[in-house]
């Protein structure tokens, strides 16, 4: 009665790692029929890493949508808090953004510096992912991260101030992104801008 017992975790350990490997190997076809079979869709590796997270970390974008499918959960995070939408924006996977906006991803889930998915968007000058994550109803366009910078801030203080960033900040500002709030040295986005040369955004910042 024990070794019955002691078995069904052990068939079930087989089938996670299973699709777990299916799915870094990007093999379609052999994930679908593990999912139609009773594998889990939401099944974690060993540092909390879903099937989603993997596809995304991967750029497996038909990977991802076939687990989307499935009812994967976009906002399933791992032992760094990642998850496959808040690493999507990071990343600047504007198709696998979209995806995940429509399939329940939502916008309290904040990575490992209290931040959203915009935040390292904007960091990185991904401008299309900024461009749909701003212009999404209700997406928290002036959230403070655990650094105490908005996207705005983090666009201005870690970007290079060249063009995407230039465009960045003129979609913030266009979907309504707050231009007075300071970081935790009371210095605004503006006062950095004129600080660090970068001319253009500083007049973005300053014109009506």
């Amino acid at each position: 009665m024990c070794e019955t017992n002691s078995a069904i975790p052990q068939e079930e350990n087989v089938m996670q790692k299973d699709i777990l490997n299916l799915v870094r190997k990007n093999d379609l076809d052999a994930v679908k029929f593990a999912l139609v079979n009773g594998a889990g869709v939401n099944t974690q590796d060993k540092n909390g890493r879903s099937l989603l997270l993997i596809a995304t970390v991967n750029k497996q974008t038909e990977m991802a949508k076939l687990l989307v499918h499935f009812k994967a959960d976009v906002n399933l995070q791992d032992d760094r808090l990642d998850s496959a939408f808040l690493y999507a924006g990071a990343s600047g996977q504007t198709d696998l953004v979209k995806l995940f906006l429509g399939s329940g991803a939502r916008f309290d889930v904040f990575n490992r510096y209290n931040g959203t998915a915009l935040i390292p968007a904007c960091e990185r000058g991904h401008v299309e992912t900024v461009m749909v994550l701003a212009g999404t109803k209700g997406f928290p366009v002036d959230h403070v991260n655990r650094l105490v910078w908005t996207a705005l801030l983090e666009a201005v203080i870690l970007g290079d101030g060249s063009l995407k960033y230039q465009k960045i900040v003129q979609i913030l500002k266009n979907h309504g992104a707050r231009l007075d709030i300071p970081d935790k040295e009371g210095k605004t986005a503006l006062q950095h801008a004129e600080e660090k040369g970068f001319r253009a955004i500083a007049f973005i910042l300053k014109s009506r």
